[in-house]
């Protein structure tokens, strides 16, 4: 499996590429690849500091994909906001990540990189648990899907 992030400038160019190249591009790759799922997310805010898309210093990407019930969305996303960035932030080994919502307003995906496995096992061994009870994510959560990610350099462009 392999878990490919695409980060735009904007929604213009974003909409540019679509509309000029990406066609042409996926003629090209037919047979490449099976069982493709393609999600648009935008921009909520940062985890920890100024997310920028740079890979260079991270090991370990945690991705995480959150179906919200349509009547606690903005607790989900006070409580991402008041209770898990905070706990990332605090984690050694957590370098930046980006909290996102689809356009289906029920979607969410954060994306968090760490410097390394080990840094971030010690963050899951010590808090989830306990962090997922003071959030509510229950209450809040329908569905939740999410990998950890070695990173592979050479596939970073």
């Amino acid at each position: 499996m392999a878990h490919l992030f695409g980060f735009w400038e904007s929604r213009a160019f974003y909409d540019s590429f679509m509309a000029r190249s990406h066609d042409r591009l996926h003629a090209a790759q037919v047979g490449t690849y099976k069982d493709m799922r393609v999600r648009l997310f935008e921009y909520r805010f940062d985890v920890k500091t100024g997310f920028r898309p740079v890979f260079a210093d991270a090991d370990l990407l945690r991705v995480a994909h959150c179906r919200v019930r349509g009547d606690r969305i903005e607790h989900y996303t006070l409580m991402q906001e008041k209770v898990w960035n905070p706990a990332m932030a605090g984690s050694p080994g957590m370098l930046r990540g980006v909290f996102t919502q689809s356009q289906t307003e029920d979607e969410f995906m954060v994306l968090s990189m760490w410097d390394s496995a080990a840094e971030h096992g010690k963050y899951r061994t010590e808090r989830v648990e306990r962090l997922a009870l003071r959030a509510q994510i229950g209450a809040d959560v329908t569905g939740i899907a999410g990998d950890v990610i070695d990173l592979e350099p050479s596939w970073t462009v």
